[in-house]
């Protein structure tokens, strides 16, 4: 391999690392451990797919803040107050909790598996 198919083989490496490493001050938990802290009311609840999946089928207490608005709405969100987000499937609920984790929110819960994993 040459120098420029080794540079490109590291960063394509280091995007996936990136893409898919745990983030400090981000947990992911199950469906059922999202459910038990619907009891607290220190917790925030966000749901970051868009107005048309949120219609079809949500559970309450979640918020609905599409993923591509959420930088715009962070101000309604309490950064002392626990986060948990949830998707369809877990992907865009993640990329959401690591944006809010670079805003300054400590405690912020992915519901592993999203609303696919609902029962």
């Amino acid at each position: 391999m040459n120098m420029i198919e080794w540079i490109l083989l590291i960063i394509v490496i280091a995007f996936f690392v990136n893409k898919f490493m745990p983030v400090k001050g981000i947990t992911n938990i199950s469906v059922q451990e999202a459910k038990d802290k619907f009891k607290d009311n220190h917790v925030q609840f966000v749901d970051v797919r868009t107005p048309g999946e949120y219609n079809a089928n949500h559970r309450k207490p979640f918020k609905n803040i599409p993923l591509s608005n959420l930088p715009n709405k962070l101000e309604s969100l309490d950064k002392d107050k626990e986060v948990v987000v949830i998707c369809q499937s877990g992907m865009r609920s993640r990329s959401a909790a690591k944006m809010l984790k670079k805003q300054g929110f400590q405690k912020i819960y992915n519901v592993k598996g999203g609303m696919s994993e609902w029962f």
